[in-house]
């Protein structure tokens, strides 16, 4: 993302002469509790257009081409957007799903910002740490983190879940394991040289080879794709590419670390 914004931003100042920042602040992302907090994030981040002022009603809203929200309310198609999962939230059918998902963003409209659904962690589920501090919420030490949209159970598992895998990432370097080594593993499976992995061959054997290094060399050993880019003379997407290429083949079970 920050790649993209920068590209962005370099642009847009050439073509209008300007120089300095474009967006307010960065971009961040948090891993969302779906069944709690999917469809109360779809309305806010759906009605950001209209709280800006850069729209001025629900029926320009549905109109507005820069946001995911026709797509949902009207049918306006967008080849990136999966609009039949939010939408399944909503109602069995489409056009049923569509009328409550129009009334639900229209009831939402008045909220204002709401700070528990833009940052703060666990405590949201408690009404924000307003309500929080307040006592209204549960007596109980809560889990919270910053990245994690979600009840205490929930924020636990996730940082769980990623302590074991930077346990793990650190247990197999200390093992010895690095890029080479997991380079000369993959070329053995596929049996290619080490050079052909790092060249731009498209040949299907060669392909999986590195889609399943680059896979590894993430999954494993916690390698960023920014990273691989750099080792295999390649660009963040192609490597991101190649991570999706060997994720299939490391799920189809016959592949195992």
């Amino acid at each position: 993302m920050r790649r993209l914004l920068t590209g962005y931003v370099l642009g847009f100042n050439r073509r209008h002469n300007r120089y300095g920042h474009l967006f307010q602040n960065r971009y961040k992302s948090f891993i969302c509790q779906e069944d709690i907090y999917l469809k109360e994030l779809v309305r806010y981040i759906h009605l950001n257009p209209l709280r800006a002022k850069v729209v001025s009603s629900l029926s320009d809203l549905n109109a507005y081409k820069y946001s995911g929200h026709p797509a949902l309310a009207v049918g306006n198609k967008n080849s990136w957007q999966d609009a039949g999962y939010v939408l399944s939230y909503f109602g069995d059918s489409v056009r049923s799903a569509r009328k409550k998902y129009l009334a639900y963003v229209e009831n939402g409209m008045n909220q204002g910002r709401r700070p528990e659904l833009v940052g703060g962690g666990l405590v949201r589920s408690l009404g924000g740490w307003r309500e929080f501090k307040k006592g209204k919420g549960r007596p109980s030490r809560q889990k919270g983190d910053q990245r994690i949209l979600g009840e205490s159970e929930f924020v636990s598992d996730i940082l769980a879940g990623a302590a074991e895998k930077f346990e793990r990432s650190y247990e197999l370097k200390q093992r010895g394991y690095d890029l080479e080594s997991i380079a000369n593993k993959v070329c053995r499976i596929f049996a290619i040289e080490s050079e052909q992995l790092y060249q731009g061959s498209r040949q299907p054997a060669v392909a999986d080879a590195r889609g399943l290094f680059c896979y590894w060399a993430v999954k494993e050993l916690g390698y960023t794709a920014t990273h691989l880019a750099e080792k295999l003379n390649r660009t963040v997407a192609g490597v991101v590419y190649a991570i999706r290429r060997g994720e299939k083949l490391a799920n189809s079970g016959i592949l195992s670390f």
